[in-house]
C-alpha cells in the first residue's frame, strides 16, 4: 500500500505536467475507442449535476419533475436517432451492459423454446465473453467464420439454424476493421425462421444512418461515447411488437424501466446522450463527407508503400475506419509519441494476444503484430492527416 501511495504521489507531482503536455500535443486518430465530448453536450450535462439534480423517480416535487422532463426529452431524441418508440429504449451504463442484458436476458426468457445462439468469430469481446458465460449455463453457441474481408457467409448462417435456435447475434460494424455486415439479409432470415436478431451497433450508431425498422433489427446495443457524447451511458433497443422481444431483468431492485433494468436513472448522462443524438442527426451528412475525405486521402497516400495491406472489405466498411498491415520495416508504433491510434480494440487492451478479429480473417501473428487501426473523427483536419502520412513515409 505504501508503494502504491508513493507512486500516486510521484505521478501527481512529478509526471502530471509532462503527461498533460504529451496529451495536448498528440494528434488523435482513435475515435473508435472514444470521442471528444461535444461542447454542447457538456453544457447540457452540467446543470443536471449542480442545479437540476433531482431524481426522475421523485414524483412529488419540482426537482423530480424537471429531471423527468429532461429524461423524456432525451428519450425522444435518442428514439428519433434510430427510429424506434420511446418505450422501446432501456438505458444502461454502456454498450457492454446492454450486450449482457440482451444476450443473458433473452437466453433466460426463451429457455423453454431453445438454447441455441448463433454469433460470429469477430464479434466484440462483450459478446464473445458473454457467450462463453452462457455456455457454462447450458447454452449452445455457434460461432460463424468470416472471409478474408471480414464478412460472414449468409448461406452459412442459414445452414447453422436449428429447431432450438432462439437468437442470432451479429454486430453491425466491426470495431477494429469497420466492416459492415449485411444486416437486412440477416434480419430477413431471422424473420423467416421466427428467430430474434440482436445487433451490437456500438460502432455503427452515430456514424451511419440506423433505422431499426428498415434494417429489421429486433434488439440493439449502442452507447453515447462513440458519438461525441459522455461515457458511462448506453441504451438497449427492445422491440415491443411484431415480434415482441422478451428478456429477463439482470439488475434487480425497484422494477425501473418497465422491469427491464433497475436502478436510479442517470439523468445528466442521458440528457447528454440525447443532445449527442440530436447533433448527429443535424450534422451527419457534412461530417460524414469530411471524415470520408480524410480516410480516403490517408489510404490513397499510403498505397505506395510496398507490402501495405488494407484489412477488411473496402466496399462494406465504415467511412472513418482504416485498419492497415504495414511491412515490418515500418516501425509505425514509434509514432505513438506524436499520434494516438490503436492496435485493436481499446476494450481488449489488457489482452496481450493477437487480435482475434484479424486472426479470424486469416492474418498471421506477424501480420497482426504490424497492423494498426486508425479511426478518424469530425474534429480531425486534413493538415493533421497530411502530417501523419509524412511521418509514416519517413520511417
Amino acid at each position: 500500500m505504501k508503494q502504491e501511495i508513493m507512486f500516486i504521489y510521484t505521478f501527481k507531482h512529478e509526471c502530471k505536467d509532462n503527461l498533460l503536455k504529451m496529451i495536448n500535443n498528440l494528434i488523435y486518430f482513435d475515435n473508435n475507442a472514444t470521442t471528444k465530448v461535444d461542447k454542447e453536450v457538456i453544457e447540457t450535462v452540467i446543470p443536471f449535476y449542480n442545479e437540476y439534480y433531482g431524481n426522475a423517480a421523485s414524483k412529488l416535487h419540482a426537482h423530480g419533475w424537471v429531471a423527468q422532463a429532461a429524461l423524456e426529452k432525451a428519450t425522444k431524441q435518442i428514439a428519433s436517432l434510430i427510429n424506434c418508440e420511446e418505450t422501446e429504449l432501456v438505458f444502461t451504463s454502456g454498450a457492454t451492459e446492454s450486450v449482457n442484458l440482451a444476450l443473458k436476458g433473452i437466453f433466460e426468457a426463451y429457455a423453454s423454446k431453445g438454447n441455441h445462439i448463433i454469433t460470429c468469430e469477430t464479434e466484440h469481446k462483450a459478446v464473445l465473453d458473454t457467450c462463453i458465460n452462457l455456455e457454462s449455463k447450458g447454452a449452445e453457441i455457434t460461432y460463424l467464420n468470416v472471409d478474408k474481408e471480414g464478412l460472414i457467409d449468409i448461406t452459412e448462417l442459414r445452414a447453422a439454424i436449428k429447431p432450438n435456435t432462439i437468437l442470432v447475434s451479429i454486430m453491425a460494424a466491426n470495431n477494429e476493421t469497420g466492416v459492415i455486415q449485411a444486416l437486412e439479409k440477416i434480419a430477413e432470415i431471422c424473420n423467416e425462421k421466427n428467430i430474434l436478431f440482436f445487433c451490437d451497433a456500438t460502432q455503427f450508431v452515430g456514424k451511419e444512418r440506423c433505422d431499426v425498422t428498415e434494417l429489421g433489427i429486433h434488439c440493439m446495443a449502442f452507447s453515447a461515447h462513440k458519438m461525441y457524447g459522455p461515457k458511462g451511458i448506453g441504451a438497449l433497443y427492445v422491440k415491443r411488437k411484431d415480434p415482441r422481444v422478451n428478456l429477463i431483468e439482470q439488475i434487480n431492485g425497484g422494477g425501473h424501466q418497465n422491469g427491464k433494468r433497475s436502478g436510479t436513472l442517470n439523468v445528466p448522462l442521458i440528457a447528454g446522450f440525447g443532445k449527442a443524438a440530436e447533433i448527429f442527426e443535424t450534422t451527419f451528412w457534412d461530417n460524414g463527407t469530411h471524415i470520408s475525405k480524410l480516410k480516403n486521402y490517408f489510404e490513397h497516400q499510403l498505397l505506395d508503400i510496398e507490402g501495405l495491406r488494407i484489412n477488411g472489405s473496402t466496399r462494406h466498411r465504415l467511412y472513418n475506419t482504416s485498419n492497415l498491415t504495414f511491412p515490418k520495416e515500418k516501425n509505425v508504433k514509434s509514432l505513438l509519441n506524436k499520434f494516438a491510434f490503436s492496435s485493436g480494440s481499446a476494450c481488449s487492451s489488457a489482452n496481450a494476444e493477437p487480435s482475434h478479429v484479424l486472426k479470424a480473417m486469416g492474418l498471421s501473428d506477424e501480420e497482426v503484430k504490424n497492423s494498426y487501426r486508425f479511426s478518424f473523427g469530425k474534429n480531425n483536419t486534413l493538415d493533421e492527416v497530411k502530417f501523419f502520412v509524412e511521418e509514416i513515409m519517413k520511417l
